[in-house]
Formats: structure tokens, C-alpha cells, sequence
């Protein structure tokens, strides 16, 4: 990746990552934030880093990403969006997350789309997924989650 691109890139990750810790630093209530503002350090002390690694023109980026990698990514990232504007809120955490999950295994599993059994073990591995997002922050952390139209 050319060094103007790479600084650039890093340089908008880095104000991504300062705007969602500042979001989590400044909503209320201030005790459903708690978890995000513990992710949105790291991801801005990360962030920063690569930035900085990136202006002394040592990024370790090697070549970068290519355009078939950027079309086979881009399903997963508009399933990301759709989810974190508007799927999480309208219709609650947990369901959103399922959905979003399915959908993302079953843009990029490999197996069959025609095979009734390929179709059984998305769901047991969505299934899976859940409950254990369930478990971690529900049981475990007992964090908040946006709560909506199903749960």
C-alpha cells in the first residue's frame, strides 16, 4: 500500500475510533456503557498506534488489500452497517445478532446452499453462537443491550 493511502486509511480508523469512544464516554445511562468504553480504549489505543506506525513509514501492512478482497468483504460489511445503524435497536439485541450472524454464516460458509443438512448446521451453529453471546453477557457480565420490538 502506497504511504499517502496507508496514513490516510490509519488516519480515518483513528477518528472512527475517538468517535466511538467519545459516544461511549458521553451517553447515558452511564452503566450501559461501561463495557463499550472498555472496547473503545483499546480500539482507539490501537487505532493510534497504526497510525503513528504508518506516519513513521513503518505500517507492516505489506501490500494491502486488493479489489476481490474488498468485493468478498462487502456483503459482511453492509450486513455490519445495516446491523449496528439500525437492526440492533429496532429489534433488540439478541434477535438482531442472530439474524446478522446467520446471514454473515451463511454469505461465507463454504458448504452447499442446496443441502438440507448444510442449512441445519448453520442454524445449530447460529444457535451455538447465541447462547453463548447470551451467556457472556447476560449471565456473565450482566451488561446492558438494546432492548426493542422482540428482546
Amino acid at each position: 500500500m502506497k504511504p499517502a493511502l496507508n496514513i490516510a486509511s490509519s488516519g480515518l480508523i483513528a477518528a472512527v475510533a475517538i468517535w466511538i469512544c467519545w459516544i461511549s464516554f458521553t451517553q447515558q445511562p452511564a452503566e450501559a456503557f461501561v463495557f463499550p468504553r472498555l472496547i473503545s480504549v483499546f480500539l482507539v489505543a490501537f487505532s493510534i498506534w497504526t497510525l503513528g506506525m504508518a506516519l513513521f513509514g513503518r505500517p507492516g501492512t505489506g501490500e494491502g488489500v486488493s479489489a476481490p478482497v474488498i468485493l468478498k468483504l462487502g456483503p459482511g460489511l453492509l450486513v455490519a452497517v445495516i446491523y449496528v445503524f439500525w437492526a440492533a435497536n429496532a429489534l433488540g439485541f439478541y434477535t438482531a445478532t442472530a439474524i446478522a450472524f446467520f446471514i454473515l454464516l451463511t454469505l461465507y460458509d463454504p458448504a452447499p446452499h442446496d443441502e438440507l443438512r448444510s442449512w441445519l448446521k448453520r442454524l445449530a451453529v447460529s444457535a451455538g453462537f447465541m447462547a453463548v453471546m447470551y451467556g457472556l453477557f447476560a449471565l456473565l457480565l450482566n451488561v446492558y443491550t438494546p432492548r426493542e420490538a422482540l428482546f
